[in-house]
């Protein structure tokens, strides 16, 4: 769960800050600021000058910042879920465990179902022992919460060995 928490904070520090950036922007372009006068410069003078003679950098600084957004957008999505197919379910995910209790450093493990089947995810260690968690998995895990959750459904078992 802490990596879920890493990311929100990273989220909500990165989209804070660009609020704050975008809404001083906007209230600068309205002349709303602290009593500040329109004409007043945010750029030192020579700044503005290397600026105005390369428009070309603005468009590359505009590219670089639309860039970070959509990279931005795309891991606000995927910590939301987004594309996750199916709904955790407990009994599995339980069922699961129990079965492989015998396994030493088990990581992520979980049981989703969704409409296309029941989807199984568990990642291990390169020390296990990867044939006898095949064999466990393919004997009696894999079958028991087929039955326990939805006994016709077509069943996708994906193993991550971790190094």
């Amino acid at each position: 769960m802490r990596q879920y928490a890493g990311n929100r904070i990273g989220l909500a520090i990165v989209g804070s800050t660009l609020a704050g950036l975008g809404a001083y922007a906007w209230l600068r372009g309205q002349g709303r600021l602290f009593d500040l006068p329109p004409n007043t410069k945010i750029l030192p003078a020579q700044a503005s000058r290397a600026l105005a003679a390369e428009p070309w950098l603005l468009w590359a600084l505009a590219l670089a910042l639309l860039l970070l957004s959509l990279g931005a957008l795309r891991w606000l999505l995927l910590c939301l879920g987004w594309g996750r197919r199916g709904a955790r379910n407990g009994t599995g995910t339980a069922m699961l465990h129990v079965g492989l209790k015998g396994v030493e450093g088990l990581g992520r493990a979980g049981v989703r179902v969704g409409p296309d089947g029941v989807r199984i995810a568990l990642s291990c260690p390169e020390t296990a022992d990867v044939g006898a968690v095949v064999s466990k998995l393919d004997h009696d895990i894999v079958g028991k919460i087929r039955r326990e959750i939805q006994d016709d459904a077509p069943t996708l078992v994906r193993l991550h060995v971790r190094r």
